[in-house]
């Protein structure tokens, strides 16, 4: 009679991970709000120029008193008459006769018609618009004191504006105007200071005219000191401060500052955490077409903070956003659109917000879209663009794209196939902690692929990514330490490491737990616990497993006795090509054990197992004359 063949050793041949790329459950969305000083940094300047003059008290009248008065070269009236016609009260609405009687009055030199008629010709209401004529226009206002003219003066000489681009003579007449108490300057001087604009850069200063004009109720300083007092720049940091003056300004409908305080609720700084409160003030700042807001407003519906959780909701704001060019906002709406979350699933559609976003310069967008390309998803299959745009998010630090760029040059798709450049790519990805990178950097130096051949920097790689749970990491870190390479053999270890890997269902791992099990290496020797490994890992298909458990049901060992179900097992097995049960299948047919006696069929299982130069099998058909 035959003898079956006894049980294998544990197995020590590593399977090449590069195989197991999960592209798709690795796409990124982004999960946190942008930080205040992001926003906040920017001081804006304010070049709205001011509202018209209008006569509170008057000489005349009536429309026909003023009319009268203003004939005869009253240039009060004058004045008045022009702002008449410029409401349309008590006269048909007329620009172009408001700024007729404007000019009269202002050419003889009545300050408040210069203003208004510098205003007109900086609009273009009554007269074509000519910013120069404006600023000649304010310039005889200012020169008399009139406050909002030489506001908007410094505005003129800020932004070059009918004069030359002048910052020095903005802020001259910033101060004039801010000296006089006139808020919308004192802001625009603290930005000129702030800024170092025209005046030496000088944050505390700065401050000191944002709160003058803060105090009087002005949105846009009260959003710029917040600024400073969240950066802690010209004043001591303080972010309850910086809240207290955000909160103000935004009651105003101040959006930017809206959009800050809604960052502050999110995170609990300066105020107590609450997300709510948080996606409350970014709906106030997202109605008025901020895209950061938007962005984190749809941020807060797919993740259910402080809003019921709404994918739709989420697609609806950060398409929004995306509209306005946010990369951040396209980057996730695109990943919506590929994963059919709150709109219907479109990969093509999915792909034109990724490539839009990583246009920009977005490294989460560039991997996503290399993706795309890789598995064509939305766009043609295309390796080489996969690999332009993986590229461009690893130069970027991009630790997903840095893994799959390792994967595309060790099997030399898209680019050409180089081990040592796939090598250096894992190693950027892995020193991010990048599980699957520290893996694969490891099977290079333990097969010397692009990197010298190395047992002991295997195992150091391998421990990080089995550390954080890796299964195939585990695994081979197990068979290191059974045979004791690159690290002391220690099958207790060994042990350990298989038991996490077959924990999470890795079949590999539960079938040379097994074998550790039936051997008592660095276990107790338990046969009962060594067939039920098996059975798990036979049970994912694995062949070797399906072999050994058969061999314990035609042993008896941790299992009954059972020739049928061996037969059964190594027939699994055997179907898979594994030569040892095919021969034991022989065995089986030839003796007419657990299945009928067929000396055809026990022929061909030999024939198969004989072929792949199995050396029982093959004398066996020699004696039988096969």
């Amino acid at each position: 009679m035959k003898s079956v063949e006894g049980l294998r050793k544990a197995r020590s041949a590593m399977a090449l991970l590069a195989a197991f790329l999960l592209w798709a459950c690795e796409k990124n969305i982004s999960t946190l709000p942008p930080n205040p000083s992001e926003e906040g940094a920017t001081h804006a300047v304010k070049t709205e120029h001011t509202e018209k003059h209008t006569e509170k008290h008057s000489a005349c009248k009536t429309p026909e008193e003023c009319l009268s008065a203003a004939e005869q070269g009253d240039a009060q009236a004058q004045f008045t008459l022009g702002s008449l016609y410029d409401r349309g009260q008590g006269v048909p609405k007329d620009e172009a006769e408001a700024v007729k009687w404007y000019k009269k009055a202002a050419d003889q030199g009545y300050a408040q018609a210069q203003y208004n008629l510098g205003l007109s010709y900086y609009t273009g209401q009554g007269v074509p618009k000519d910013e120069a004529e404006a600023a000649k226009w304010y310039q005889k206002a200012a020169d008399q004191g009139l406050v909002q003219a030489q506001s908007n003066l410094g505005v003129a000489y800020a932004e070059g504006q009918g004069v030359p681009k002048d910052e020095a003579e903005a802020a001259k007449w910033y101060k004039k105007a801010a000296d006089q108490g006139l808020a919308e300057a004192q802001s625009n001087l603290g930005v000129a200071y702030a800024e170092g604009q025209g005046v030496p850069k000088d944050e505390a200063e700065a401050a000191k005219w944002y709160k003058k004009a803060a105090d009087q109720g002005f949105a846009q300083a009260q959003y710029n000191l917040g600024v400073l007092y969240a950066e802690g720049q010209g004043v001591p940091k303080n972010e309850a401060e910086a809240a207290k003056w955000w909160k103000k300004a935004a009651d105003q409908g101040n959006a930017k500052a809206q959009y800050n305080l809604g960052v502050l609720y999110a995170k609990g700084q300066g105020v107590p955490k609450d997300k709510a409160k948080a996606a409350k003030w970014y709906k106030k700042a997202a109605d008025q077409g901020h895209a950061e807001a938007q962005y984190n407003l749809g941020l807060s519906y797919y993740t259910g903070q402080g809003v019921p959780k709404d994918e739709a909701e989420a697609a609806k704001w950060w398409k929004k956003a995306a509209e306005q060019g946010y990369s951040k906002a396209q980057s996730n709406l695109g990943l919506l659109y590929d994963e059919g979350q709150g709109v219907p699933k479109d990969e093509a559609e999915a792909a034109k917000w990724y490539q839009k976003a990583a246009d920009q310069g977005l490294a989460q967008a560039q991997y996503n879209l290399g993706v795309a390309y890789a598995e064509g998803q939305g766009v043609p299959q295309n390796k080489s663009e996969a690999a332009k745009w993986y590229k461009k998010a690893a130069d970027q630090g991009d630790a997903l794209a840095q893994y799959n760029l390792g994967v595309l040059y060790l099997q030399g798709q898209g680019v050409p196939k180089d081990e040592a450049e796939a090598a250096k790519w894992y190693k950027k990805a892995a020193d991010q902690g990048h599980a699957k990178a520290q893996s694969n950097l490891g099977l290079s130096y333990y097969t010397g692929q692009g990197v010298p051949k190395d047992e002991a920097e295997a195992a150091k790689w391998w421990k990080k990514a089995a550390e954080q749970g890796y299964s195939k990491a585990q695994s081979n870190l197990g068979v290191l330490y059974l045979q004791g390479q690159g690290v002391p053999q220690n099958e207790a270890e060994a042990a350990k490491w298989y038991k996490k890997a077959a924990d999470q269902g890795l079949a590999e791992a539960q079938s040379n737990l097994g074998v550790l099990y039936l051997q008592g290496q660095g276990v107790p020797k338990d046969e009962a616990e060594a067939a039920k490994w098996y059975k798990k890992a036979a049970d994912q298909g694995h062949a070797e497993a399906q072999s050994n458990l058969g061999l314990s049901y035609y042993t008896g060992q941790g299992v009954p006795k059972d020739e049928a179900e061996a037969a059964k097992w190594w027939k699994k097995a055997a179907e898979q090509g594994y030569s040892k049960a095919q021969y034991n299948l022989g065995v089986l047919y030839l003796q007419g054990q657990g299945v009928p006696q067929n000396e055809a069929e026990a022929a061909k299982w030999f024939k198969k197992a004989a072929d792949q130069g199995h050396a029982q099998a093959q004398a066996t058909l020699q004696q039988l004359g096969k």
